[in-house]
Protein backbone atom coordinates (compact mmCIF):
# COMPACT_ATOMS: atom_id res chain seq x y z
CA UNK A 1 0.00 0.00 0.00
CA UNK A 2 1.84 3.30 -0.89
CA UNK A 3 1.88 6.45 0.87
CA UNK A 4 -1.00 8.03 -1.34
CA UNK A 5 -3.62 5.36 -0.63
CA UNK A 6 -2.63 5.05 2.82
CA UNK A 7 -3.66 8.85 3.53
CA UNK A 8 -7.29 8.62 2.20
CA UNK A 9 -8.72 6.31 4.92
CA UNK A 10 -6.64 8.43 7.79
CA UNK A 11 -8.48 11.56 6.27
CA UNK A 12 -11.99 9.74 6.21
CA UNK A 13 -11.49 8.85 9.89
CA UNK A 14 -10.21 12.19 10.75
CA UNK A 15 -12.44 14.01 9.16
CA UNK A 16 -15.63 13.77 10.74
CA UNK A 17 -14.59 14.58 14.23
CA UNK A 18 -12.86 17.99 12.89
CA UNK A 19 -15.83 18.94 11.23
CA UNK A 20 -17.25 18.09 14.33
CA UNK A 21 -15.75 20.55 16.27
CA UNK A 22 -15.50 22.95 14.01
CA UNK A 23 -19.61 23.23 14.06
CA UNK A 24 -19.28 23.29 17.29
CA UNK A 25 -17.52 25.95 17.68
CA UNK A 26 -19.29 27.65 15.22
CA UNK A 27 -22.31 27.41 17.38
CA UNK A 28 -20.47 28.21 20.28
CA UNK A 29 -19.69 31.60 18.32
CA UNK A 30 -23.25 32.28 16.92
CA UNK A 31 -24.84 31.93 20.61
CA UNK A 32 -22.21 34.37 22.11
CA UNK A 33 -23.59 37.43 20.46
CA UNK A 34 -27.17 36.19 21.78
CA UNK A 35 -26.49 35.87 25.06
CA UNK A 36 -24.42 39.03 25.10
CA UNK A 37 -27.76 40.49 24.34
CA UNK A 38 -29.77 39.34 26.11
CA UNK A 39 -27.33 39.33 29.64
CA UNK A 40 -28.26 42.94 30.60
CA UNK A 41 -32.18 41.77 30.77
CA UNK A 42 -31.62 38.79 32.49
CA UNK A 43 -29.50 40.55 35.19
CA UNK A 44 -32.07 43.53 35.54
CA UNK A 45 -34.78 41.42 36.08
CA UNK A 46 -32.74 39.32 38.22
CA UNK A 47 -32.05 42.31 40.18
CA UNK A 48 -35.41 44.22 40.20
CA UNK A 49 -37.42 41.14 40.36
CA UNK A 50 -35.82 37.94 42.08
CA UNK A 51 -34.05 39.42 44.23
CA UNK A 52 -37.04 41.92 45.79
CA UNK A 53 -39.60 38.17 45.51
CA UNK A 54 -36.45 36.51 47.48
CA UNK A 55 -36.54 39.11 50.44
CA UNK A 56 -40.29 38.98 50.31
CA UNK A 57 -40.03 35.00 50.71
CA UNK A 58 -37.96 35.51 53.65
CA UNK A 59 -39.62 38.06 55.46
CA UNK A 60 -42.78 35.68 55.62
CA UNK A 61 -40.83 32.88 57.30
CA UNK A 62 -40.19 35.83 60.48
CA UNK A 63 -42.06 37.49 63.23
CA UNK A 64 -42.57 40.84 64.61
CA UNK A 65 -42.52 42.09 67.88
CA UNK A 66 -44.97 44.38 70.30
CA UNK A 67 -43.48 47.21 68.07
CA UNK A 68 -44.15 45.78 64.75
CA UNK A 69 -40.15 45.00 64.18
CA UNK A 70 -39.12 41.92 61.93
CA UNK A 71 -37.58 39.32 63.65
CA UNK A 72 -35.71 36.29 62.35
CA UNK A 73 -35.20 34.23 65.78
CA UNK A 74 -37.32 31.28 64.46
CA UNK A 75 -38.22 30.80 60.66
CA UNK A 76 -41.26 29.29 60.31
CA UNK A 77 -44.48 28.51 57.70
CA UNK A 78 -46.64 29.49 60.70
CA UNK A 79 -47.43 32.55 58.61
CA UNK A 80 -48.26 30.79 55.49
CA UNK A 81 -50.88 27.97 58.05
CA UNK A 82 -52.96 31.12 59.47
CA UNK A 83 -52.87 32.91 56.18
CA UNK A 84 -54.97 29.90 54.57
CA UNK A 85 -57.59 29.97 57.85
CA UNK A 86 -61.04 29.69 56.29
CA UNK A 87 -62.25 33.46 57.18
CA UNK A 88 -60.07 34.97 53.76
CA UNK A 89 -61.87 31.87 51.76
CA UNK A 90 -64.27 35.12 50.44
CA UNK A 91 -61.51 37.76 50.11
CA UNK A 92 -59.84 35.23 47.54
CA UNK A 93 -63.21 34.32 45.83
CA UNK A 94 -63.66 37.69 45.55
CA UNK A 95 -60.85 38.52 43.75
CA UNK A 96 -61.17 35.68 41.65
CA UNK A 97 -64.72 36.30 41.01
CA UNK A 98 -63.89 40.46 39.94
CA UNK A 99 -60.59 39.29 38.04
CA UNK A 100 -62.43 36.77 36.33
CA UNK A 101 -65.46 39.31 34.96
CA UNK A 102 -63.07 42.03 34.25
CA UNK A 103 -61.25 39.46 32.34
CA UNK A 104 -64.40 38.21 30.33
CA UNK A 105 -65.69 41.78 29.80
CA UNK A 106 -62.47 43.03 28.68
CA UNK A 107 -61.91 40.53 25.89
CA UNK A 108 -66.08 40.75 24.66
CA UNK A 109 -65.55 44.58 24.04
CA UNK A 110 -61.75 44.49 23.38
CA UNK A 111 -62.12 41.76 20.56
CA UNK A 112 -64.76 43.55 18.63
CA UNK A 113 -62.38 47.08 18.77
CA UNK A 114 -59.47 45.45 18.08
CA UNK A 115 -60.85 43.54 15.01
CA UNK A 116 -62.20 47.18 13.70
CA UNK A 117 -59.40 48.73 14.18
CA UNK A 118 -57.68 46.14 11.72
CA UNK A 119 -60.18 45.55 9.63
CA UNK A 120 -61.87 49.46 9.02
CA UNK A 121 -59.06 51.60 10.39
CA UNK A 122 -57.17 52.31 7.20
CA UNK A 123 -54.23 54.49 7.52
CA UNK A 124 -56.20 56.17 11.18
CA UNK A 125 -54.32 52.52 12.57
CA UNK A 126 -51.87 54.12 14.58
CA UNK A 127 -54.23 57.15 15.76
CA UNK A 128 -56.81 54.71 16.89
CA UNK A 129 -54.30 52.35 18.86
CA UNK A 130 -53.19 55.75 20.42
CA UNK A 131 -56.55 56.64 21.26
CA UNK A 132 -56.47 53.32 23.15
CA UNK A 133 -53.52 53.67 25.20
CA UNK A 134 -54.70 57.14 25.67
CA UNK A 135 -56.11 56.54 29.73
CA UNK A 136 -52.14 55.43 30.05
CA UNK A 137 -51.06 59.34 30.04
CA UNK A 138 -53.53 59.96 33.40
CA UNK A 139 -52.70 58.56 36.82
CA UNK A 140 -54.92 55.04 37.52
CA UNK A 141 -55.68 56.92 40.63
CA UNK A 142 -57.22 60.26 39.11
CA UNK A 143 -58.91 57.86 36.95
CA UNK A 144 -60.52 55.78 39.70
CA UNK A 145 -61.19 59.38 41.08
CA UNK A 146 -63.34 60.38 38.04
CA UNK A 147 -65.45 57.14 37.98
CA UNK A 148 -66.84 57.95 41.51
CA UNK A 149 -67.35 61.37 40.19
CA UNK A 150 -69.60 59.78 37.91
CA UNK A 151 -71.18 56.90 39.77
CA UNK A 152 -71.82 58.79 43.44
CA UNK A 153 -75.52 59.71 43.97
CA UNK A 154 -75.41 63.53 43.37
CA UNK A 155 -73.05 62.57 40.67
CA UNK A 156 -72.44 62.82 36.42
CA UNK A 157 -74.82 59.39 35.54
CA UNK A 158 -77.33 60.07 38.16
CA UNK A 159 -77.75 63.86 37.14
CA UNK A 160 -78.23 62.86 33.70
CA UNK A 161 -80.61 60.14 34.30
CA UNK A 162 -82.57 62.56 36.49
CA UNK A 163 -82.54 65.33 33.80
CA UNK A 164 -83.98 63.17 31.15
CA UNK A 165 -86.65 61.98 33.49
CA UNK A 166 -85.64 58.06 33.36
CA UNK A 167 -85.34 58.25 37.20
CA UNK A 168 -86.70 59.91 39.79
CA UNK A 169 -84.87 58.97 42.47
CA UNK A 170 -81.17 58.62 42.43
CA UNK A 171 -79.64 55.04 41.82
CA UNK A 172 -77.52 53.42 44.22
CA UNK A 173 -74.13 53.03 41.78
CA UNK A 174 -71.36 53.69 44.30
CA UNK A 175 -69.78 51.14 46.81
CA UNK A 176 -71.34 48.41 44.77
CA UNK A 177 -69.64 45.19 42.99
CA UNK A 178 -71.40 47.29 39.67
CA UNK A 179 -68.95 50.13 40.22
CA UNK A 180 -66.22 47.71 40.95
CA UNK A 181 -66.59 45.89 37.89
CA UNK A 182 -67.03 48.76 35.60
CA UNK A 183 -63.89 50.95 37.24
CA UNK A 184 -61.57 47.63 36.32
CA UNK A 185 -62.80 46.78 33.57
CA UNK A 186 -62.17 50.53 32.13
CA UNK A 187 -58.70 50.11 33.75
CA UNK A 188 -57.74 47.02 32.42
CA UNK A 189 -59.15 47.27 28.97
CA UNK A 190 -56.11 48.94 27.21
CA UNK A 191 -54.08 45.76 28.10
CA UNK A 192 -56.58 43.42 26.51
CA UNK A 193 -57.45 45.24 22.99
CA UNK A 194 -52.99 45.94 22.31
CA UNK A 195 -52.63 41.87 22.07
CA UNK A 196 -56.13 41.23 20.39
CA UNK A 197 -54.89 43.64 17.61
CA UNK A 198 -51.73 42.45 16.87
CA UNK A 199 -52.89 38.66 16.94
CA UNK A 200 -56.04 40.24 14.47
CA UNK A 201 -53.51 42.46 12.13
CA UNK A 202 -51.27 39.63 11.45
CA UNK A 203 -54.09 36.75 10.46
CA UNK A 204 -53.86 36.12 6.78
CA UNK A 205 -56.56 37.18 4.74
CA UNK A 206 -55.86 34.54 2.49
CA UNK A 207 -57.06 31.74 5.28
CA UNK A 208 -60.41 33.87 5.40
CA UNK A 209 -60.95 34.12 1.86
CA UNK A 210 -60.72 30.65 1.32
CA UNK A 211 -62.93 29.81 3.77
CA UNK A 212 -65.46 31.79 1.93
CA UNK A 213 -64.41 30.24 -1.83
CA UNK A 214 -65.42 27.27 0.53
CA UNK A 215 -68.99 28.54 0.63
CA UNK A 216 -68.59 28.92 4.65
CA UNK A 217 -70.94 31.61 6.13
CA UNK A 218 -69.68 34.60 7.85
CA UNK A 219 -70.11 33.21 11.22
CA UNK A 220 -68.25 29.81 10.24
CA UNK A 221 -65.82 31.60 8.82
CA UNK A 222 -65.45 33.57 12.26
CA UNK A 223 -65.75 30.35 14.63
CA UNK A 224 -63.41 28.05 12.78
CA UNK A 225 -60.71 30.09 11.14
CA UNK A 226 -60.49 33.83 12.44
CA UNK A 227 -60.97 32.51 16.13
CA UNK A 228 -58.38 29.88 16.39
CA UNK A 229 -56.10 31.36 14.07
CA UNK A 230 -56.29 34.13 17.09
CA UNK A 231 -56.46 32.57 20.18
CA UNK A 232 -53.21 33.13 21.03
CA UNK A 233 -54.03 36.72 21.06
CA UNK A 234 -56.89 36.12 22.95
CA UNK A 235 -54.68 33.74 25.39
CA UNK A 236 -52.08 36.85 26.02
CA UNK A 237 -55.27 39.48 26.28
CA UNK A 238 -56.72 37.48 29.23
CA UNK A 239 -52.95 36.86 30.84
CA UNK A 240 -52.38 40.76 30.16
CA UNK A 241 -56.19 41.70 31.78
CA UNK A 242 -56.23 38.68 34.77
CA UNK A 243 -52.96 39.30 36.15
CA UNK A 244 -53.04 42.80 37.29
CA UNK A 245 -57.18 42.74 38.13
CA UNK A 246 -56.36 39.96 40.52
CA UNK A 247 -54.00 41.73 42.40
CA UNK A 248 -55.60 45.37 42.10
CA UNK A 249 -56.71 46.98 45.27
CA UNK A 250 -57.50 50.82 44.68
CA UNK A 251 -60.68 49.97 42.66
CA UNK A 252 -62.06 47.64 45.17
CA UNK A 253 -61.01 49.89 47.76
CA UNK A 254 -62.31 52.98 46.06
CA UNK A 255 -65.22 52.16 44.42
CA UNK A 256 -66.35 49.34 46.59
CA UNK A 257 -66.52 50.77 50.16
CA UNK A 258 -65.41 49.35 53.00
CA UNK A 259 -67.36 46.43 52.90
CA UNK A 260 -65.60 44.91 49.48
CA UNK A 261 -63.06 42.76 51.01
CA UNK A 262 -60.40 41.34 48.34
CA UNK A 263 -57.18 39.70 49.52
CA UNK A 264 -55.41 42.64 47.95
CA UNK A 265 -57.13 45.39 50.31
CA UNK A 266 -55.98 42.88 53.15
CA UNK A 267 -52.26 42.70 52.65
CA UNK A 268 -52.19 46.35 52.24
CA UNK A 269 -54.09 46.92 55.24
CA UNK A 270 -52.28 44.27 57.16
CA UNK A 271 -48.94 45.84 55.63
CA UNK A 272 -49.57 49.53 56.56
CA UNK A 273 -52.38 49.85 59.67
CA UNK A 274 -51.67 46.15 61.28
CA UNK A 275 -47.30 46.61 60.82
CA UNK A 276 -47.61 42.83 60.47
CA UNK A 277 -44.71 42.35 57.32
CA UNK A 278 -44.49 39.13 57.37
CA UNK A 279 -47.94 37.77 57.55
CA UNK A 280 -48.70 40.70 55.01
CA UNK A 281 -45.64 38.70 52.99
CA UNK A 282 -47.22 35.64 53.28
CA UNK A 283 -50.44 36.72 52.33
CA UNK A 284 -49.14 38.11 48.90
CA UNK A 285 -47.14 35.32 48.46
CA UNK A 286 -50.15 32.85 48.04
CA UNK A 287 -51.80 35.38 46.10
CA UNK A 288 -48.68 34.94 44.17
CA UNK A 289 -48.29 31.29 43.73
CA UNK A 290 -52.47 30.96 42.77
CA UNK A 291 -51.96 33.82 39.75
CA UNK A 292 -48.24 32.23 39.12
CA UNK A 293 -50.53 28.69 38.57
CA UNK A 294 -52.91 29.98 36.66
CA UNK A 295 -50.57 31.60 34.36
CA UNK A 296 -48.56 28.41 33.64
CA UNK A 297 -51.74 26.69 32.72
CA UNK A 298 -52.83 29.11 30.28
CA UNK A 299 -49.17 29.47 28.96
CA UNK A 300 -49.63 25.68 28.27
CA UNK A 301 -52.49 26.30 26.83
CA UNK A 302 -51.31 28.84 24.45
CA UNK A 303 -48.36 26.50 23.35
CA UNK A 304 -51.24 23.90 22.42
CA UNK A 305 -52.96 26.47 20.31
CA UNK A 306 -49.85 27.42 18.87
CA UNK A 307 -47.92 24.38 18.02
CA UNK A 308 -51.20 22.53 17.21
Amino acid sequence: MTAGSSSAPIGELAGPPLVARRTVGGRIRNRLPTTLLIAPGVGWLGLLFLVPLLIVFVVSLGTTDGRGHILFDHLSFQNYIQALRPEYLPAFANSLRYALITTVLSLGLGYPIAYWISHYGGHRKVLLLILVMLPFWTSYLIRTYAWMIILRDNGVLNGILRSVGLIDEPLILLNTDLSVILGMTYGFLPFAILPLFVSIDRLDANLVEAGRDLYASGRAVFLHVTLPLTMPGIIAAALLTFIPAIGDYVTPDLLGGAQTSTIAKIVQVIFTSGRDWPYGSALGFILMILTLGGTLLALRSLRRETFA
